[in-house]
């Protein structure tokens, strides 16, 4: 493995310095049979509830051109991985496309409450998902802090606006989801980069001076590469990449879960929630370097739409009868 680079990222309150590393899913691996070795390449694939093992016999020694073997052995599970999100993707609209209007009205408001609920948990937000639904559907406020309440009800309706219209990231955007998120509760520092220094102990995160450019890295990265890589781990890269950022004061996860959601929904892709429950996992995710945490995302996506891509699978089963 080969580290490319250091950078720290800060997150709910913690800061994690982390090394990038590339790193791949294919490794080289020796059986013995009597006297004699043998190499593989041998590289882990989840399908359907289980997780197997794909190998590529090499001979008796290494070969001089392993780098070569392993980018083409890449390149098949690649194209084996795609397949697989393409077919949550197309039963995902088979599934959309039924549906009438007014349900599908019903659907994303049924979805904005659960992302709403899971998002600002994460971040501290005391709003049970019972409560969100009150606040969202039925417009009621439950005896819960006023900052709270607030904040629910905004990311909503920033939510569901994403969801309506697709719009070009852009710092811009970006800085207006923050604004409309937090413009009530958190005056002092919303819709606007921060412009002071992010200190845990030791750890430093990246200078405020830096983030208009860092941003404007990011920005040309999503817009450069939009239509160049899977939207899965599209979402995944982009979301690591934004947090490792951390532009904002306050309220960086949640902007980075909605531009991850931003890019599976209008690539025609169903959302992944980051279940509040399940936060251990995502935060050890990004401890993990961007491969690290893209591999933890693109597992979380398939585990969560497993039932669509199971449907493809059946689909493909009976045709072949």
């Amino acid at each position: 493995m080969d580290i490319v680079y250091p950078y720290i990222i800060y997150l709910n309150d913690k800061i994690y310095k982390v090394v990038v590393v590339r790193d791949t899913m294919v490794k080289i691996r020796k059986r013995i049979k009597g006297k004699q070795k043998y190499y593989y390449l041998e590289s882990s694939i989840r399908k359907g509830n289980k997780v197997i093992k794909k190998e590529k016999y090499l001979g008796k020694e290494i070969p001089k051109d392993i780098e070569n073997l392993k980018d083409e052995f890449e390149k098949e599970i690649q194209i084996d991985l795609n397949k697989k999100l393409e077919a949550i993707k197309n039963n995902f609209q088979i599934e959309w496309k039924r549906l009438p209007e007014s349900v599908k009205e019903k659907q994303k408001e049924e979805i904005s409450i659960a992302f709403t609920y899971n998002t600002n948990a994460i971040e501290g937000s005391t709003i049970t998902l019972e409560e969100a639904r009150e606040i969202i559907h039925d417009k009621i406020s439950p005896n819960k802090p006023l900052r709270d309440v607030k904040e629910t009800e905004a990311h909503s309706k920033v939510f569901l606006n994403m969801l309506s219209k697709k719009e070009k990231i852009t710092n811009t955007l970006l800085l207006k989801w923050h604004q409309d998120i937090f413009g009530e509760t958190k005056p002092d520092l919303s819709g606007k980069y921060r412009d002071y220094l992010v200190r845990v102990g030791s750890y430093i995160a990246p200078d405020w001076q830096e983030v208009q450019t860092l941003m404007n890295q990011l920005t040309d990265f999503i817009n450069e590469n939009v239509n160049k890589i899977n939207p899965v781990e599209f979402a995944g890269r982009a979301h690591f990449k934004f947090e490792s950022i951390h532009p904002f004061g306050d309220g960086n996860g949640r902007i980075g879960r909605l531009i991850m959601n931003q890019i599976l929904w209008h690539h025609g892709y169903p959302m992944l929630i980051i279940e509040y429950k399940k936060r251990s996992s995502y935060y050890k995710a990004f401890t993990k370097g961007e491969e690290g945490f893209v591999k933890y995302f693109i597992r979380r996506y398939l585990a969560v739409h497993k039932k669509r891509l199971n449907n493809k699978e059946k689909t493909n089963d009976n045709e072949t009868k």
